[in-house]
């Protein structure tokens, strides 16, 4: 809970420090989406599967050392670099006008992004941190909810969101950033994909039945 609020805090200080202006109605906006989609999932977990948030309050064991640098360039670049440049950019006025249809439009896919994420997670009890195998947890494939439909919907939505979050703050600038969250995105779910081929029972026969990762009729 603690970590959460500090997170938080933290990303609103970025936002709107770097823009100089307490104002920005967009980044209130981004704020209040992910305060209000954390409040639910938590509460949801908390009744159903209260073990879910204990997993993701630390780093378990076995976590693969690949993905202890994948997560802290994630969270450096995401958490950091796409923030920080939006802000600078409203400031410094560096992209041209992006147009409110469009920003509505990239605001709705964060949303839609966010809200895919919190699905996955609500419908895979050992939707952790980082990429391990829960042994200890009887480690199982989640394949209801968007698992019918891609065997990692959780980057797919973030990754969805990553991109229309600059759109939707409205800089350009910041896709640099938000592009490379996705390449690490992309790595990560082949890495972890993987991972799960060779260690988790019945992985194999779920990726035959579920052939994407992340888009489908894509890859």
């Amino acid at each position: 809970g603690i970590q959460l609020v500090i997170q938080i805090l933290v990303m609103a200080a970025i936002l709107l420090i770097a823009s100089g202006q307490l104002d920005w109605v967009m980044a209130w906006i981004y704020l209040g989406i992910y305060v209000v989609g954390i409040g639910i999932n938590s509460t949801i977990l908390l009744r159903h599967n209260p073990e879910l948030i204990a997993e993701r309050a630390e780093m378990g064991p076995g976590t693969k050392g690949w993905d202890k640098i994948l997560a802290i360039l994630y969270g450096l670049v995401s958490g950091i670099g796409t923030l920080l440049i939006a802000g600078l950019d409203v400031r410094f006025g560096w992209s041209p006008e992006i147009p409110l249809t469009l920003r509505l439009i990239a605001l709705m896919a964060m949303v839609l992004g966010f809200a895919l994420a919190s699905w996955a997670m609500l419908s895979n009890a050992f939707f952790a941190t980082t990429v391990r195998i829960q042994d200890e947890r009887g480690h199982v494939v989640a394949s209801g909810g968007p698992y019918q439909f891609v065997r990692h919907p959780g980057y797919a939505g973030w990754l969805l969101s990553g991109i229309a979050t600059p759109l939707m703050l409205g800089s350009w600038w910041a896709l640099i950033p938000a592009v490379l969250v996705g390449i690490f995105l992309v790595i990560r779910t082949a890495l972890e994909d993987k991972t799960l081929q060779e260690e988790l029972d019945g992985y194999g026969e779920y990726a035959q039945k579920v052939p994407y990762h992340l888009v489908p009729g894509i890859w």
